[in-house]
C-alpha cells in the first residue's frame, strides 16, 4: 500500500472522527486471498477520498460462525466486546466486505445496543460512483462476459441485488445471469458454519453444482462480493481446472484493476 490506512485510535489522539469505518472482518484480516479484497477496497476509498478508518487489533470476530453453528453465548460475547469498543469511540457508520459481517452488524447487532449505518461495499461503491467521486472505466474487461454470483447474505439475506450489477455493467462488460440468480440465487456452499467443516456425505458438493452453473455461462470472470464465495467458488473453478481460463474477483477488485489502482 502507497499510503497509511489508519486506526479509529489514530484519528481519536488527533481529536478527529472518520466519516465511516471499515470493518475488515476475520477473512479479509487472516486470509491470504481475501486480504486483496480489502486492500482494493482500501485502495478506492482512499482514491475517492473517504476518511476511513480500521479497528486493527481492537476488532474481533462478530460472532456470526458462533451463532450460526448455534452458540449463542459465545456470539453474545464476542457481539458485546465489539460493540464496546465501537460505541466507545462513537462509530456511526460501517461498510464491510463481507455478507456475513453487514448481516450481523446491521440486523442483530441492535438489539445488544450496537446501533449503526451499515453497508455492504458494492453499496458505498455504486453510491460513490453516483455521486461523481469514483469514475469508472471498463479497462482491460470491456467487452469481456462477467456473471454475478449473488451471496446469500447479500441478496435473500438484505434485499441488495442491484448495486453490485450496477457497478459492473459499468465496466462496459457483458453481464450474463445464472439460471438461479437474484431472489432464487443458490449457495455457494459456505453458508451456516459450512465454511469451516467438512461437508456431509453426499452426490456432489454444493460449490461445485455451483460452479457449474457459473461455467455452463463460459465467462471470463465469476464475480464475488463475499470472501467466503471467493472460496467457494475458486475451488469449484479448479475442481474443474479451468482457473487459467476463468477468474474469479470481487466486485471490489473489478474496480480496482479497471482503474489500475
Amino acid at each position: 500500500m502507497d499510503f497509511k490506512i489508519e486506526t479509529y485510535a489514530d484519528y481519536t489522539v488527533r481529536g478527529e472522527q472518520p466519516e465511516i469505518l471499515f470493518w475488515v472482518g476475520c477473512a479479509g484480516s487472516f486470509d491470504e486471498r481475501a486480504q486483496k479484497i480489502t486492500k482494493a477496497v482500501a485502495r478506492i476509498l482512499h482514491h475517492a477520498g473517504v476518511k476511513f478508518a480500521v479497528l486493527g487489533t481492537e476488532e474481533s470476530c462478530n460472532g456470526d460462525p458462533a451463532k450460526r453453528a448455534g452458540n449463542e453465548f459465545l456470539f453474545q460475547m464476542q457481539a458485546m466486546t465489539n460493540i464496546g469498543v465501537m460505541n466507545g469511540y462513537g462509530v456511526k457508520k460501517i461498510v464491510t466486505a463481507c455478507p456475513h459481517c453487514f448481516n450481523i452488524l446491521k440486523n442483530e447487532y441492535p438489539e445488544l445496543g450496537g446501533n449503526y449505518v451499515v453497508v455492504h461495499h458494492t453499496q458505498l461503491l455504486q453510491q460513490l460512483i453516483d455521486d461523481g467521486k469514483l469514475k469508472v472505466a471498463g479497462g482491460k474487461f470491456i467487452g469481456k462476459k462477467i456473471t454475478f454470483h449473488d451471496p446469500c447474505y447479500l441478496g435473500r439475506g438484505n434485499d441488495v441485488y442491484e448495486a453490485p450489477r450496477s457497478i459492473i455493467e459499468k465496466l462496459d462488460v457483458e453481464l450474463s445471469e445464472m439460471k438461479r440468480s437474484r431472489t432464487k440465487g443458490f449457495c455457494c456452499g459456505a453458508g451456516g458454519g459450512q465454511m469451516f467443516k467438512e461437508p456431509e456425505n453426499g452426490t456432489k458438493d454444493v460449490n461445485i453444482e455451483r460452479t457449474e452453473e457459473a461455467l455452463a455461462l463460459n465467462p471470463d470472470v465469476i464475480a464475488v462480493g463475499c470472501p467466503f464465495c471467493m472460496t467457494m467458488m475458486t475451488d469449484g473453478v479448479k475442481n474443474f481446472n479451468k482457473e487459467d481460463r476463468v477468474k474469479v474477483l470481487d466486485v471490489a477488485e473489478l474496480i480496482a484493476q479497471a482503474m489500475d489502482l
